[in-house]
């Protein structure tokens, strides 16, 4: 009987911590989500729609820009460099969220 409740018991722990951890992953999910669709969104505002465009034209920044993407890996999760900048879009992304809510 101890058995069985101990294994209970341990599959309801489990289960619960499978569903915290998907549960974070969407809450990241969401956040970088809405952190994207806001930018893009502010990309067309009228203030500075004109110099974005300019910026995309400009050889030297995209260049710079591509360059600054290299240093980054989306295969390499493990990278201390991918996880602070993870951490950095996480938090943007939160903040815009809740003060959007």
């Amino acid at each position: 009987m101890i058995r069985v409740i101990a294994l209970v018991l341990a599959g309801v722990i489990g289960f619960s911590w499978n569903v915290s951890a998907q549960m974070s992953h969407l809450n990241k999910a969401k956040y970088i989500s809405t952190l994207k669709v806001v930018a893009n969104y502010k990309l067309n505002d009228s203030e500075i729609a004109e110099d974005v465009d300019k910026l995309r034209e400009h050889k030297a920044f995209n260049q710079e820009l591509s360059k600054m993407l290299k240093k980054i890996d989306n295969s390499k999760s493990d990278n201390a460099k991918n996880r602070r900048i993870m951490r950095i879009l996480e938090q943007a992304g939160k903040d815009i969220y809740n003060e959007l809510r």
